[in-house]
């Protein structure tokens, strides 16, 4: 009998680089009992015809019907968990008064593990429905709480990265919701990491703990040194805000005497698992210190429209040699979806190359060479959070995991513009990216299981 698990039949998508996506036309994708890709086959190998003779009659041989594409599962390289509970709200505030007014009174509510349930477990069960079968999670200063959100991405299937958050500063943190001090923080790290460490071994996607200060302007020296020794000690993810916005990126600066890349390399924070949000302020030295550490960027545009002041410019810093994905941001992303990310990611790049100051003329208002396209956009929100995470995810390639959504592009009560058997696959490729809703999604399986919503 033959070694795979799974077979499906039907058409792909898939980056082949990252400005050129890839279509997969009616071929077979062979997946192994560890839900990783190993074989896939054209309708013109010998092994086409025969494995469809052999398996076509299982139950584990998925034929997509007419309509339907299989896409890599999306990546969400930033994710702030308990703001699922404000999503949508108070975007017209300052970052500094939306966290203090909203956001902080909000987080302080997890230290209920009942409340926490209820959020955390609608928001794995939601950005699933969206598409995202991996993401990258802030959650709490609370580490009861932060463990079940890592139990809820276990439990249904998502891959998760978790993070406790960490923040310390009486100066800058209020008392209602901050660690205790720098010795308690590192201390409910350091047992985070174990207890998480232990739930992924019996996790088949994977959980992963990351070690989280906030951000500089919330913590200490003493616990980034700190945060620092553990991410190498356990050789964990490391996750923050760099230069998110005037306001932070100034802080850093007066405090430091240098810009946030460089600070946070000194505390041993920039590493080849380390991913940044934001990061719309890097210079050129910045990103070469990116480069060179294996530092990634979550890229999260609609938040950054609200609170960072500025566009990220993609493509200047990807050819800097910066490894750079999408996030939603959620809460300040008022969506879960990646699709409304990857979607404004181009509308920003455009805005950010043509410029937006009309009494400036248009020779000298933009920023030349900056925008993306729907291929490129695609590649954010897929392989390049795989490759952020250096993880082999995001592509529909052998010996990456089987981590995909199916979209049905018939669906009666939103159907796609597609009118024509003829319609060019690319085409329908753009419209997918720009259409597609969480009722499009008819299934989605990661590490070759398909989950429940």
């Amino acid at each position: 009998m033959d070694k795979y698990t799974y077979i499906f039949k039907g058409t792909a998508f898939t980056s082949e680089t990252n400005k050129k996506v890839a279509i997969l036309k009616d071929h077979l994708f062979c997946i192994n009992e560890n839900g990783v890709i190993e074989d896939i086959f054209n309708s013109t190998h010998d092994e086409y015809s025969r494995l469809i003779d052999a398996y076509q009659d299982n139950d584990n041989f998925h034929t997509l019907a007419a309509g339907q594409y299989i896409l890599p599962g999306f990546v969400d390289l930033h994710v702030h968990a308990p703001q699922w509970a404000q999503s949508g709200t108070a975007l017209d505030l300052p970052l500094y008064d939306w966290l203090h007014t909203y956001t902080f009174p909000l987080e302080a509510k997890f230290a209920d593990l009942e409340f926490a349930e209820l959020v955390y477990d609608d928001l794995v069960t939601t950005l699933l429905k969206n598409g995202t079968t991996t993401a990258l999670y802030f959650a709490t200063i609370h580490k009861e709480a932060s463990l079940l959100l890592a139990t809820i991405c276990a439990k249904k299937g998502q891959r998760g990265l978790v993070g406790k958050v960490v923040m310390d500063d009486p100066t800058q943190n209020p008392d209602f919701y901050r660690d205790q001090d720098a010795k308690t923080a590192l201390a409910d790290t350091e047992e985070f990491i174990l207890e998480v460490n232990h739930l992924s071994k019996e996790t088949k996607q994977g959980v992963y703990p990351v070690v989280t200060p906030r951000f500089i302007p919330s913590c200490t020296d003493e616990v980034l040194t700190g945060l620092g020794k553990l991410a190498e000690k356990y050789d964990t993810y490391i996750q923050s805000h760099c230069s998110e916005s005037d306001w932070a990126h100034n802080y850093v600066q007066e405090r430091f005497s240098k810009h946030d890349a460089f600070a946070l390399n000194d505390f041993g924070l920039l590493k080849d698992k380390s991913v940044m949000a934001h990061c719309n302020f890097l210079d050129d030295e910045d990103a070469s210190l990116f480069a060179k550490t294996g530092t990634a960027i979550s890229h999260c545009p609609l938040s950054n429209a609200y609170f960072a002041n500025s566009v990220l410019p993609v493509a200047h810093l990807q050819e800097k040699g910066v490894d750079i994905g999408l996030g939603t941001d959620i809460s300040a992303g008022a969506t879960p979806s990646i699709y409304a990310n990857a979607i404004q990611s181009i509308i920003s790049s455009r805005m950010l190359e043509d410029g937006v100051n009309s009494s400036i003329p248009a020779s000298e208002r933009g920023v030349p060479h900056s925008r993306l396209t729907i291929d490129e956009a695609f590649y954010l929100a897929t392989a390049g959070g795989g490759e952020s995470l250096s993880l082999p995810i995001g592509k529909i390639k052998k010996n990456y995991s089987w981590d995909i959504q199916i979209i049905d592009t018939t669906v009666s009560s939103a159907r796609m513009p597609i009118f024509s058997p003829d319609e060019q696959p690319y085409d329908i490729f753009q419209k997918i990216m720009y259409h597609t809703r969480p009722e499009h999604i008819q299934e989605v399986w990661v590490q070759g299981d398909k989950v429940q919503f």
